[in-house]
């Protein structure tokens, strides 16, 4: 195992595993992951896990059931794990957890992680927190229920292994997890391509609306407040609609803009080759990776305007991409 985490690991009998706000596969997966893996090796702690409800796509997953959705106001951590959460703010309410904890760890990968917490691991170049995670992890002691939760984080955040962040490294991790016995062909479509009916009908209707900017390099949608209310959608079922955008021949970049239930818009950025996406949400207090970013503007603007100011972005990249060419 990591010095680090066999370090701060060792001495907590309080633990606090979380993640960040509107949960996805890979914050799912590491979370889960820790939690089973010192649940088994480590009985005599007390270890529970705090994020925001998630995609029931995920409940396969061992320990998915004992997830707590309200903070604790008398649980006093000794130490607080925080997993692919890029920044402190995206710890939402459950940041008063990580506030009263005796020492903090981060666990992460984004590039735009500015260090938040007493000590951080933060390879930039890795797929995902997961695979950070199996890094840090003594390899013996992963089961096959840690295996599951691990790659099922992989395969969401590397798009099945196929974006830039995917390496050597991302899949020999990916074989070794394999190796425990998992279901893998089933978690990918558990994890990335199976969707329930509202999600399909919401992102029909994104579709319709969606327009094409730049010459068709750039493809945009909007989904407001009522569209979601017709279709009884939340924002968790908007998961997988600028991507789909974004395989669209011919397209470079994809955005769509969505209504929260806080009266905000917030954007889902996805891109192919040229235009770095984190750039363009880093700019509005947002961030992520380079192909795949999200950023959130404050309610009373129009979503078309804020397309427009992004479309401006857009366009910026893709001249200064052609000028290195």
């Amino acid at each position: 195992m990591n010095g680090l985490l066999q370090e701060l690991l060792a001495p907590a009998k309080k633990i606090a595993v979380l993640g960040h706000i509107r949960p996805d596969g890979d914050c799912v997966g590491s979370c889960l992951a820790l939690y089973l893996y010192v649940k088994r090796n480590y009985p005599d702690k007390e270890i529970h896990v705090w994020l925001q409800e998630s995609q029931d796509r995920f409940a396969y997953l061992e320990g998915f059931r004992n997830i707590c959705h309200h903070p604790d106001g008398n649980f006093r951590p000794d130490l607080a794990v925080a997993l692919d959460v890029s920044d402190y703010q995206r710890l939402g309410e459950f940041s008063i957890l990580f506030d009263r904890a005796q020492v903090t760890l981060n666990i992460d990968h984004h590039v735009t992680n500015p260090g938040f917490a007493q000590h951080t691991v933060c390879p930039p170049h890795a797929s995902s927190a997961c695979e950070v995670l199996s890094g840090l992890l003594d390899r013996s002691l992963i089961d096959r229920d840690m295996a599951a939760c691990l790659y099922t984080g992989i395969v969401t955040d590397t798009g099945v292994f196929k974006y830039e962040a995917t390496s050597a490294d991302t899949m020999e991790c990916a074989g070794f997890l394999m190796s425990k016995g998992i279901p893998f062909g089933e978690i990918i479509d558990g994890a990335f391509y199976r969707k329930t009916w509202p999600q399909n009908q919401v992102m029909g209707l994104a579709l319709t609306k969606a327009s094409r900017r730049l010459d068709g390099k750039l493809i945009c949608s909007v989904i407001t407040g009522e569209d979601k209310k017709a279709f009884k959608a939340h924002a968790k079922d908007l998961d997988g609609i600028a991507e789909q955008m974004r395989l669209t021949e011919g397209c470079e970049c994809a955005v769509l803009c969505y209504e929260t239930d806080l009266k905000e818009w917030k954007l889902s950025l996805r891109s192919v080759n040229t235009v770095d996406v984190s750039a363009i949400a880093a700019e509005y207090g947002g961030g992520g990776h380079m192909r795949a970013s999200g950023c959130t503007f404050g309610g009373g603007r129009d979503p078309w305007d804020i397309l427009e100011e992004i479309t401006g972005k857009v366009r910026a990249q893709l001249e200064a991409g052609q000028g290195a060419c």
